[in-house]
């Protein structure tokens, strides 16, 4: 069988499978971007600690002024400048399972081991007496995605309280992930109770819809940086035409982003009835905080590779089965990404019965 990326990048394919952001971007955004091409910014390297204003507007962004912020090739890069700077082999880390495991991935690299709690049960995230249980002498961090990915899960205020204090009481560092804090209705971070062991992974690549310019940022107080700053591998900075973006794209957001969320909502809407329209199919959460879905598909009698590929080679709709982002219950479900315009949805909705009619009969 074709490898699905592969497929996916070389037909028209509704694009549900990687929590991008697919909706048109914000006019300025694109004019920032061709501006820099056509004045040939690119022929020099930038400014290596970022172009002027665009680590400030990322502290604004995340109400921390008074932090430093380091401009990375992506969310993925700033968490493995991270890991290495402050992970040492024998430490561990409090993780969930589901999760994005790229994350585990990189931690892994400094011999790192990862709790991979079960949050594929309510309430669908952390429960705080199972994480308090999780921690031992070698524990070093927290790592609080927050909306989770995959489950769309966001953390009350009281609850990222109770995990700051936690990371206090134990001296953890928590790696606060706020990829998806956008797409949620309330979203509140650690900084407000611990900011001295908070680091921020930031990215562009969600709401800004920016995923392809790979640019991102490592965010936390200068006193923890100072550690990890020996480990930047970007010393020349990041290309500049993503930080051009970036920055209008932040100068900008009051503007266009509360359209991106509204169409997000309208898209939640279709899914959740095209889904619970299969019988033993359910959403874990609705709405969901983030920009995707878990659709639990287990009392279909249905795998998720099976489901994922059906959709995709049989219906050109690419969503992801759970596999990529659980070790333990992938195959209960697929992840759906609504950040598309509806139309995509709308293809999604109609592909899915005939492709769980079809895997059924195979």
């Amino acid at each position: 069988m074709q490898d699905a990326f592969q497929y996916a990048h070389t037909h028209d394919v509704a694009w549900l499978s990687q929590n991008t952001n697919h909706i048109p971007t914000y006019k300025a955004v694109k004019d920032a971007i061709l501006k820099s091409v056509e004045e040939q910014e690119y022929s020099k390297y930038p400014i290596a600690s970022g172009l002027p204003g665009l680590p400030e507007a990322i502290l604004q962004d995340i109400g921390m002024p008074d932090y430093n912020a380091l401009v990375t090739a992506g969310g993925i890069e700033a968490i493995y400048i991270m890991s290495r700077g402050l992970l040492e082999k024998g430490d561990e880390v409090v993780t969930s399972d589901p999760s994005f495991f790229m994350i585990h991935k990189v931690m892994g690299l400094s011999g790192v081991k990862c709790t991979d709690l079960n949050v594929y049960k309510k309430p669908w995230k952390y429960d705080l007496e199972e994480v308090k249980k999780a921690i031992t002498p070698k524990t070093k961090m927290l790592l609080l995605i927050d909306p989770l990915n995959p489950t769309g899960a966001a953390y009350t205020k009281d609850e990222v309280k109770a995990y700051a204090d936690l990371a206090q009481d134990h001296n953890l560092i928590i790696l606060d992930d706020v990829t998806y804090r956008d797409f949620s209705e309330k979203h509140f971070e650690t900084t407000q109770w611990a900011p001295e062991r908070t680091f921020i992974a930031y990215s562009f690549s969600k709401s800004c819809g920016m995923a392809g310019m790979r640019i991102g940022a490592l965010c936390g107080p200068k006193p923890l940086m100072d550690k990890v700053m020996p480990y930047n591998t970007n010393d020349l900075s990041v290309n500049v035409l993503a930080q051009r973006g970036a920055l209008t794209a932040l100068q900008t957001k009051k503007k266009w982003f509360p359209e991106t969320f509204k169409i997000c909502r309208t898209n939640q809407k279709i899914i959740k009835e095209a889904v619970e329209a299969i019988d033993g199919c359910f959403l874990p959460v609705y709405p969901s905080q983030a920009n995707m879905f878990c659709a639990d598909i287990s009392g279909a009698g249905i795998e998720a590779d099976a489901l994922q590929n059906e959709l995709l080679f049989g219906h050109d709709v690419f969503v992801r089965s759970g596999n990529y982002v659980s070790k333990k219950f992938g195959s209960k479900f697929i992840r759906i990404s609504f950040s598309v315009p509806t139309k995509y949805v709308e293809r999604f909705a109609k592909a899915l019965p005939k492709a769980v009619k079809a895997v059924k009969g195979k």
